[in-house]
């Protein structure tokens, strides 16, 4: 495979601007010829929107962050796994910049960040629907028209339903509801869910290419990761990627309702997807995924609660945060509504779980660490409401989200970090800040029987951090939140409480988790 991967001079440069140097093959006109650009979040079949694709490997794509190591790897076996087809050309540069010496790209994809949305511009590229989400802007703006100033994930969901006809019997929701969240809040059973191992790839010889290729990144010092390296856990073609998708609709998703709140440290998966790395490479496309369960429904294979749920959130809450991404400003990530400015724990940052007493969180950094993934609850309710309550600076907490998550992106993690994990948008994404004490992680998880810590205490050596740590959040940030209603029934409980002062004292001087 490196063979095929050309890398350019300066001579070749001026040479391939003059349209006579393409992939080693010499001709004598490259007149008429016309590419699609390809970038690395863009690599499945429907985004061919042109004949012929040029996919650069770009040398800094690792520089400017710290990936999870997974992350990177994965990002790069996809890529040239894309470049094996036969109508990609590849190119292996220094920097996105170097593009502008490639007269035949004519167009791309309209790019899933700022970034990627300014190169088309400075390339002159025409910009073509992205068919990695299920609306587009006319979609969006047909939903603002009826929203105004209230943004409802509900009322936009109940839009992509109705314009897609995704489970809809003459215009009404198929068993007479638009959400059945009320079935699909139990906690893990006790014996656990007993279901099958989540599909896994075999490592080829590419994994090893790209582990080399990255070794050398890092010891040169052009990257630096984070987190422990393989086995490979993603798919990283579009061949894996179907098989994954068959794996989950087969053995999983009629499970996925019930239990998609449940944490349980024997099962890291539970019955989620992890549709979402593969999506977001390109690999799948979501109206392809969420059809694959609404059949599963239709031929009885999975109960219509769960695949409500399943659809809801990609039609839903994906296709939501990605058009939240480009409604809020550029200046939307940097927002600080609650003035947190605590620095990451290095802990975090290093993806240790040493020194970390709580089990739920020492769980769920450690499978960050080994996986590049855990699912939706562990990040808003473990990390994200970690962060929350001890005022981790929230641009930092993003960054972090985006580099160590193997589905992490600059378009996925600011409505839900900014917004909903750290209420520092001050309540552009939601009406509260997600805040929770040590009796919901008790509820929804097995962690808390067998931690030091007592979910129900929050003064004393066996005080829960989390069940502390929420009402000292309250407290510190009281002012700021006075004039929520939704808070009105917390902050009433706040100013019950007889031992705050010690509690308070306690948390001030709390060195670790």
């Amino acid at each position: 495979m490196g063979e095929e991967r050309l890398v350019f001079g300066p001579l070749e440069m001026i040479l391939l601007a003059f349209g006579i140097y393409l992939r080693g093959i010499r001709t004598s006109s490259t007149k008429g010829l016309t590419m699609q650009l390809l970038l690395a979040d863009q690599l499945g079949p429907h985004f061919e929107l042109e004949e012929k694709l040029l996919l650069p490997i770009v040398d800094n794509q690792f520089a400017k962050r710290n990936y999870h190591r997974q992350k990177a790897h994965l990002i790069r076996y996809a890529q040239l796994a894309r470049a094996k087809d036969s109508n990609v050309e590849t190119v292996q540069l220094e920097s996105y910049r170097d593009l502008k010496d490639f007269p035949v790209l004519t167009s791309m994809v309209a790019g899933s960040s700022r970034s990627f949305d300014a190169l088309a511009d400075s390339l002159g590229l025409a910009k073509l629907r992205n068919p990695g989400f299920c609306s587009d802007r006319v979609d969006w703006d047909a939903y603002l028209a009826k929203a105004g100033k209230r943004l409802r994930l509900e009322d936009f969901y109940r839009m992509q339903r109705t314009r897609l006809g995704l489970l809809m019997e003459a215009g009404e929701p198929v068993g007479g509801k638009w959400n059945f969240d009320e079935e699909n809040r139990l906690p893990p059973p006790k014996p656990g869910l007993g279901l099958p191992l989540p599909y896994r790839p075999e490592e080829d010889e590419l994994d090893a290419q790209v582990r080399t290729e990255l070794d050398a990144l890092e010891k040169s010092g052009k990257a630096k990761f984070i987190g422990n390296d393989g086995p490979r856990i993603f798919p990283g073609d579009r061949k894996q990627a179907l098989a994954a998708l068959n794996d989950f609709i087969t053995n999983r998703l009629d499970l996925f309702g019930p239990y998609e709140d449940a944490m349980d440290s024997r099962d890291w998966t539970m019955a989620h997807s992890m549709l979402s790395v593969p999506m977001n490479l390109g690999l799948l496309s979501p109206l392809e995924v969420v059809q694959a369960a609404v059949t599963a429904y239709e031929s009885g294979a999975a109960r219509l609660a769960s695949v409500e749920g399943f659809v809801r959130q990609i039609i839903g809450w994906r296709d939501y945060v990605w058009q939240l991404y480009w409604h809020f400003d550029e200046n939307y990530e940097n927002l600080n509504e609650l003035g947190a400015a605590e620095q990451i724990p290095s802990g975090w940052q290093d993806l240790s779980a040493k020194g970390i007493e709580a089990n739920c969180l020492s769980s769920t950094l450690k499978d960050v660490s080994e996986r590049a993934w855990s699912h939706h609850i562990p990040r808003l309710m473990v990390l994200g409401n970690t962060a929350l309550q001890r005022g981790f600076d929230p641009k930092a907490v993003n960054d972090w989200f985006i580099d160590a998550f193997a589905d992490g992106t600059p378009w996925v993690m600011p409505a839900n970090v900014i917004g909903m994990s750290l209420y520092a948008d001050g309540g552009k994404m939601s009406t509260k800040p997600y805040a929770a004490g040590g009796a919901y992680i008790n509820k929804m998880s097995n962690y808390c029987g067998s931690c030091k810590f007592n979910p129900s205490v929050r003064v004393g050596e066996d005080a829960c951090p989390f069940t502390a740590g929420y009402w000292n959040f309250l407290a510190k940030n009281s002012e700021r939140l006075r004039g929520n209603h939704r808070m009105s029934q917390p902050m009433a409980g706040l100013r019950r409480l007889t031992d705050l002062e010690q509690l308070l004292e306690q948390e001030q001087k709390r060195e670790s988790l």
